[in-house]
């Protein structure tokens, strides 16, 4: 079946689009998305053109953005161009380059599809990028539903390309003369996608040369074993959780000797946000019966309580503590999530680092370090600084909102805060010429 029929069937099949939608089709100027806007002009759908402007790539950037432009304007579309200041939006929330850049375009989508009154917003993800995405999961550890790659629809957004390889996209802009352009950062193996992409995937594939279609019938059968799942929780759910005053409990006991309970544990409390391995530690506890243990995910705090789980928003006055082992590999705050790395002073590169990175002298710290939220007659002394200041003082010279501030999170040893999370260290912890080991602790919005 050649890719445009494929393509009809596709959305056809799996109930993506209506002939009479509006879609808004998000066009980077690779050949995916090229090949995707011409697929749906020639189909006669309705039909504009987003495309996002990173700045990241300099000219590249540019060059990307006319060869859009050019190519919507010929085929008669609608074309609406953002131009994002990315690194200052890194520096500002701590995020990667990845996270920021994806948060900015999909918000600027959604906007864009109320704005002009589009009912779906398509990205052409394809089989080969589910497929990296199946590994990526894999290796970083995940549960089934990890291994069920990228979604075909998620909310108003459809993958419309999801049954085609990156072989059949790029053969077909061959063919017909499609033009686009390659990133130069996809033949990079600084990122992990790009590492599968072009390292582990080709080295299967000589193995197996029908390594795409195969994985796209397993992911398949995983996908329907998840809904199956699925399913299951929701029942077991109606059995063991109830609801008083707004408290969601949990209770253990209540579900069935033979399913396997911390997995069925694990799936219910997913659903509220919690990560996998803040669910394992909680499981430890319940095993240990350690009530009054508190754990937290973004919205969420789930309690111990004699056996059953409390899972209830976290209250304002709530400190959110939590405590860092070393050694830990990741911690949570708020909309954030802490990556802890303890190496040696000679593996440090870079001395000046940005405001969400915090590097430490390792050997003056206390282990267990203790996250929460910052109080009253909090206080540090801010790297730069000789004199102590109070945490407050701090926050209102910085004109951080009241939303923010909300929002602040400590890293404490002993009795002595070390960060003020994304902000500023203490200056009696950083590095000096007598360090010998480094905690660099970087910080995400999630």
């Amino acid at each position: 079946m050649a890719l445009p029929e494929a393509f009809e069937h596709y959305i056809k099949e799996n109930g993506l689009l209506a002939p009479d939608d509006r879609v808004l089709l998000t066009v980077s100027g690779g050949v995916d998305s090229m090949v995707m806007l011409r697929l749906f002009t020639g189909c006669g759908y309705r039909v504009g053109v987003a495309h996002c402007n990173f700045q990241l790539r300099g000219t590249e950037s540019d060059e990307d953005e006319t060869l859009v432009a050019e190519e919507a304007a010929r085929l008669g579309v609608e074309c609406y161009n953002r131009r994002f200041d990315t690194l200052s939006e890194m520096e500002r929330t701590g995020e990667s380059m990845e996270m920021a850049a994806r948060r900015l375009r999909y918000a600027w989508f959604e906007e864009l599809r109320l704005e002009h009154g589009y009912t779906a917003v398509a990205v052409a993800h394809h089989a080969d990028d589910s497929i990296e995405t199946f590994f990526i999961n894999l290796l970083r550890g995940t549960g089934l539903r990890g291994l069920t790659g990228i979604s075909q629809q998620a909310g108003r957004i459809v993958r419309p390309l999801m049954f085609a390889s990156r072989k059949e996209i790029l053969e077909y802009a061959v063919a017909n003369k499609i033009p686009y352009r390659e990133d130069s950062s996809n033949r990079s193996t600084k990122y992990l996608r790009n590492k599968i992409r072009l390292g582990l995937v080709p080295r299967i594939r000589e193995i197996n040369p029908a390594f795409t279609s195969l994985m796209r019938r397993n992911i398949g059968r995983l996908t329907d074993a998840q809904r199956f799942i699925d399913h299951g929780i929701e029942r077991i759910r109606g059995e063991a959780v109830t609801s008083e005053n707004g408290i969601d409990i949990i209770r253990p006991d209540r579900i069935d000797p033979a399913f396997p309970r911390g997995f069925v544990i694990y799936e219910l409390l997913a659903a509220y946000g919690f990560k996998s391995d803040v669910i394992d530690a909680l499981c430890r506890a319940l095993d240990q019966q350690a009530t009054g243990r508190r754990f937290y995910s973004r919205t969420k705090m789930a309690c111990i309580d004699r056996g059953a789980i409390a899972v209830a928003p976290i209250a304002d006055d709530d400190p959110c503590t939590c405590q860092v082992a070393h050694g830990a590999a990741r911690s949570y705050c708020g909309n954030a999530v802490l990556y802890y790395e303890w190496t040696d002073i000679d593996a440090v590169k870079d001395f000046g680092v940005p405001e969400h990175i915090a590097q430490l002298d390792a050997d003056k710290l206390q282990y267990p370090l203790t996250l929460r939220r910052w109080q009253e007659g909090d206080w540090f002394v801010p790297f730069g600084m000789t004199g102590r200041k109070k945490v407050s003082d701090f926050l209102t010279d910085a004109k951080v909102s009241a939303a923010a501030k909300q929002r602040q999170f400590v890293l404490v040893s002993g009795d002595e805060i070390v960060w003020l999370v994304g902000r500023r260290i203490d200056d009696r912890y950083r590095l000096t010429d007598e360090t010998e080991n480094v905690l660099r602790i970087t910080k995400e919005i999630v």
